[in-house]
């Protein structure tokens, strides 16, 4: 997607002085923008810049539409003087049809591609979940591609990582205060207590094989 976008993008986004992208796609001064906008509607100069900025921002990495939709709001009050509150809201509407129509801003495949890195990564659903929705995704789409990821394989990596249950080392005393910090990290990091139990009862060799006959996600 980034090389996709790369060429398409004249100039970097929010250069440093100098010039941006104006009507009919002619250069246009730092005087030039400070011109004052229409009350209500957008001019063509910020209507080009905000699509210019989603081109940049999409193509460097993924956003949800809410992301992409503040992102631009905040700059366009600080690159447009005197703007008003009806012009960034419609230069963040613009910029997310705008990104919409690139098929460059989607959020149910934003929603899919995190799940599954996340879940590999030893992350709960629940972990997960919580993160989609504080960047603007539906609950509905966060709970449909919360179904392609499984909690107890998210487990295990999350006990290789942190060298938990079947993963603990010979050398580590295993007493009730080291099993009640190992379920107190099972259960801050959204995993069940049934959950932490069973991969707690696990030994090693039984949890490597699971992860290695089921490459999840």
């Amino acid at each position: 997607m980034a090389q996709a976008f790369a060429n398409m993008i004249i100039p970097p986004d929010e250069p440093e002085g100098g010039y941006d992208i104006g009507e009919n796609d002619k250069t246009v001064s730092d005087d030039d923008n400070k011109e004052q906008p229409a009350a209500d509607t957008p001019t063509p100069r910020m209507l080009a810049w905000s699509r210019n900025s989603a081109l940049y921002r999409l193509s460097r990495r993924m956003m949800t539409e809410r992301e992409l939709s503040d992102a631009i709001a905040r700059k366009a009050k600080q690159k447009f003087e005197d703007i008003t509150e009806a012009q960034v809201k419609a230069l963040s509407t613009a910029a997310v049809a705008f990104g919409r129509t690139m098929l460059a801003l989607d959020d149910t495949a934003y929603a899919e591609i995190r799940a599954r890195s996340s879940a590999r990564s030893g992350k709960s659903k629940r972990a997960i979940g919580r993160k989609l929705i504080e960047k603007g995704v539906d609950r509905e789409i966060v709970q449909q591609a919360l179904e392609e990821t499984d909690d107890f394989l998210s487990a295990l990596v999350f006990a290789r990582k942190r060298a938990f249950g079947p993963y603990r080392r010979p050398d580590v005393e295993f007493d009730d205060k080291r099993q009640a910090r190992e379920f107190s990290a099972f259960a801050r990091n959204g995993f069940g207590f049934e959950i932490g139990r069973r991969v707690m009862a696990m030994d090693r060799e039984e949890a490597e094989e699971l992860l290695a006959d089921r490459p999840f996600i």
